[in-house]
């Protein structure tokens, strides 16, 4: 048989190889050259957004004495419907409704600072001890920003132009109001007062009770 025959020494090596060399090496650049822009571009990128702080410190302003006694907190959730209409014209033209979930909590405490020279009474043996305090009162709903948001919301074709010519549209203050007033009608229904004198009564039966006081009396209000 005859021996196939061999490239002759210092022969270039076949064009197929040299080929596939190349092909790498391009993809090779075209990989390097593109992440290099990929990185240049997410630096430089025109359209990005970069949120700097420039907000002065907070200034401490004025300073109170509490004398309350925080008795209980009420968690609430309501949903504001609000429809404003045009006279004339209909929704789909001029007109808004919001669908709104407000959520806060309101509190209730018991103010130490109105009591009055005989709301303490000490018995002569000073055993007993009774004590006279005022109904409890509710603090202004506080709204939690992160659990309330608009749920859904319609709008009128003047409405959605207006919002869009405005350089600063409607905003949602009212909701917040109507959230917080109806919050605030919903604690003044609700057993939170109660709840607030009964609390109040426990902490001090529990306090004058360590003082060595062997009767407690405390009343609340006229209530017993």
């Amino acid at each position: 048989m005859n021996a196939s025959p061999q490239a002759p020494p210092g022969a270039s090596p076949p064009r197929r190889g040299r080929g596939l060399r190349l092909l790498a090496g391009v993809v090779v650049t075209l990989a390097i050259v593109a992440g290099a822009a990929w990185l240049v571009w997410s630096r430089l990128n025109p359209f990005g957004e970069n949120s700097i702080d420039r907000s002065q410190p907070a200034l401490l302003q004025s300073i109170h004495d509490l004398s309350r006694f925080e008795a209980a907190t009420g968690n609430f959730q309501v949903i504001v419907d609000l429809e404003k209409d045009a006279a004339f014209l209909p929704d789909a033209v001029k007109g808004t409704r919001t669908l709104f979930v407000g959520a806060g909590g309101v509190d209730a405490y018991v103010d130490f600072g109105g009591l009055s020279s005989g709301a303490l009474t000490v018995s002569p043996d000073r055993k007993e001890v009774t004590v006279k305090l005022p109904h409890a009162q509710l603090e202004k709903p506080n709204l939690d920003n992160g659990r309330s948001y608009v749920y859904a919301q319609q709008r009128g074709l003047f409405d959605r132009v207006q919002d869009f010519l405005s350089s600063s549209p409607a905003d949602q203050r009212e909701l917040y109001q109507l959230a917080e007033k109806k919050i605030a009608e919903a604690a003044q229904a609700s057993d939170l007062r109660d709840r607030a004198d009964q609390n109040t009564k426990a902490m001090l039966q529990g306090m004058l009770g360590g003082l060595g006081f062997e009767k407690v009396t405390v009343t609340v209000d006229g209530r017993p």
